[in-house]
């Protein structure tokens, strides 16, 4: 058995797309998965499951979801080990920062530095980011809803073909925290 989370984006937000916790509690345990539970109203759940990889637990859950709710959620499904790599590879120096100042944006598959490239990130100065395994560390000073480089970063054409989804650094160690018990 392996402990997994599930990354959801954009549910409960502004009143959109309503996927209550304990309905997606339910819902996975359905599929067959054990020891479920979720953190926040914001689209994260734990569970262990002895069958398929992220990608496939990914899809079936994004395929019940709209089978159930009626609408199309992204879903990103990443184990322990990853998590928790991500947090200890963070390039920023996490402990002397402010949770708020620093998000995570796991992407379905390695973005590619293409992407990034002709962004002038001295433009952008504090605000920086770095690339990881599938992975984009944000260091926002003033926090997420305030930052220049986090809207750019976020535009359509930027992830154009991938599914990203961003967490702040307390649910980024959270769900560390959640997968490794």
């Amino acid at each position: 058995m392996t402990t997994y989370a599930a990354l959801l984006r954009g549910i409960n937000v502004g009143g959109n797309k309503k996927l209550p916790m304990a309905e997606l509690r339910t819902l996975l345990e359905g599929l067959g998965h054990e020891s479920v539970r979720t953190y926040l109203q914001s689209g994260q759940a734990v569970f262990t499951s002895g069958h398929g990889d992220e990608e496939s637990l990914a899809a079936e859950l994004a395929q019940a979801i709209e089978k159930r709710f009626g609408f199309t959620v992204d879903v990103i499904v990443r184990d322990h080990a990853y998590l928790s790599a991500i947090a200890d590879n963070c390039p920023f120096p996490a402990a002397e920062l402010e949770a708020k100042q620093l998000h995570v944006t796991y992407f379905s598959v390695p973005p590619g530095e293409a992407r990034f490239t002709e962004l002038d990130q001295a433009a952008y100065l504090p605000e920086e980011f770095r690339l990881g395994d599938r992975a984009l560390y944000l260091y926002a000073p003033d926090g997420l809803g305030r930052s220049k480089l986090g809207a750019e970063l976020a535009r359509p054409r930027r992830n154009k073909g991938l599914i990203a989804t961003s967490r702040n650094w307390n649910t980024v160690l959270k769900l560390v925290e959640l997968t490794g018990s």
